[in-house]
C-alpha cells in the first residue's frame, strides 16, 4: 500500500485550502503506517490492480481520527480504509501540527495494490 505525502489544509492568513506537503517525521506518517499495518488485504470484494482512494477525516481537539469518508476506484477498499482509521486506537498529539495546519480537516490520497488472487 503505498499513502502519497500531501494533505490539504486551511491557512491562518487568507483562509484558503491549498496543498502542504508532509515529511515522513510528520505525525501523518504514523498514521499511514497503522492503516497499512490494519488493511485487510483478503477481502475478495476488492478490484484488482492499484486502487485509487482519496480519504478525507478530521481529527478532534482531543486527537482521534473522527468523520472518516473515503471515495475511490473501489467501494469495498474506500469502506475498509474508512473502518480503518475509524477504529484506531490512536490519537494524533495536536501539538505537533505545524502551525499552518489548523485545520480540522485532512485529505489523504491512498493508493493500494490487490494482487490477483
Amino acid at each position: 500500500m503505498n499513502v502519497m505525502n500531501i494533505v490539504k489544509a486551511q491557512t491562518v492568513t487568507d483562509n484558503t485550502i491549498q496543498e502542504v506537503q508532509l515529511s515522513k517525521s510528520d505525525t501523518f506518517n504514523d498514521i499511514r503506517t497503522r492503516l497499512i499495518n490494519n488493511f485487510d488485504f483478503t477481502n475478495t470484494d476488492y478490484k484488482q490492480g492499484l486502487v485509487n482512494s482519496v480519504v478525507k477525516f478530521d481529527i478532534s481537539r482531543k486527537g482521534k481520527i473522527v468523520n472518516v469518508h473515503s471515495s475511490g476506484d473501489c467501494k469495498s477498499v474506500s469502506r475498509e480504509i474508512e473502518t480503518v482509521l475509524s477504529e484506531l486506537d490512536y490519537k494524533v498529539d495536536r501539538n505537533k501540527l505545524s502551525d499552518n495546519l489548523v485545520a480540522y480537516t485532512y485529505v489523504m490520497p491512498v493508493t493500494v495494490e490487490i494482487d490477483n488472487r
